[in-house]
């Protein structure tokens, strides 16, 4: 054969050969893996790196195993006290199998995101106001395991799920608003109930200790009056000792005489 012709048919076909090996590779990143199907069956899981796909023949679908974030919309909910709320959500979940994600659910993100609300209606429905105000971490807690067990199938771990926002009727809000004030003046109260009940426990104790030492009610007045005497006043205190009252009384009764 000719050397020309062969040059040729070799420069006709190095340029469709070419086009066909770059068509057949594909790129796999190490947070994806490729599900692989051959004729329309399941026939493998690809690794991050480049890969051959045969077309017509074989389809690879790339997974994304990153953690991703579904924001739960506002959902209407009645507690079991029956009080009318709108609570939301954000959940955090991963693909853990990338071939039962594909194979098992269709839309995966979509159907995660559509349990977790029935999910949170639901376990709203079970508590009343104030569990799910005091309880929040707990009832996420127990959110994030019932569509951790259902989405398990699907090949989806679900990592945490955070209560973002809890709403009360306006009426409600005043409510708990009065409910907090009369709380806090009750507190008030008692806290000063026990301030005097201990100012008296503590005066008993101090008068009963300077009955029991003579002069010692004296030497605590005088230390009361050196107290005074120390603030910039002009005020001035005058002492009479308690035996001067006496010599007054005993005159006092010598004149009637």
């Amino acid at each position: 054969m000719d050397p020309s012709i062969i040059y040729s048919l070799i420069s006709t076909l190095f340029v469709p050969i070419v086009i066909l090996i770059v068509i057949m590779i594909k790129q796999i990143n190490q947070y994806e893996r490729g599900v692989m199907f051959t004729l329309g069956k399941y026939t493998g899981m690809k690794n991050p790196g480049w890969r051959i796909v045969v077309p017509i023949f074989q389809r690879m679908v790339k997974v994304d195993l990153r953690t991703k974030v579904a924001d739960v919309p506002d959902q209407e909910a009645i507690t079991k006290d029956n009080i009318s709320i709108r609570i939301n959500a954000v959940l955090y979940f991963k693909v853990n199998d990338a071939a039962k994600s594909i194979i098992e659910v269709e839309r995966y993100a979509y159907a995660v995101s559509q349990l977790a609300q029935t999910t949170m209606r639901n376990a709203v429905g079970e508590v009343t106001l104030d569990e799910l105000l005091r309880n929040r971490d707990e009832i996420a807690g127990r959110i994030q395991g019932i569509v951790d067990k259902a989405s398990d199938p699907w090949g989806i771990l679900v990592e945490a799920v955070e209560l973002k926002d809890i709403g009360l009727p306006d009426d409600m809000k005043r409510t708990m608003a009065k409910e907090a004030e009369a709380e806090r003046e009750k507190r008030a109260v008692i806290i000063k109930a026990q301030g005097e009940v201990e100012a008296a426990d503590n005066m008993k104790k101090a008068a009963l200790t300077l009955a029991e030492a003579p002069g010692a009610l004296h030497l605590r007045t005088l230390q009361s009056i050196n107290d005074l005497s120390s603030d910039q006043s002009n005020t001035t205190i005058w002492m009479i000792p308690n035996d001067g009252f006496k010599v007054v009384a005993q005159m006092a009764e010598a004149m009637k005489k």
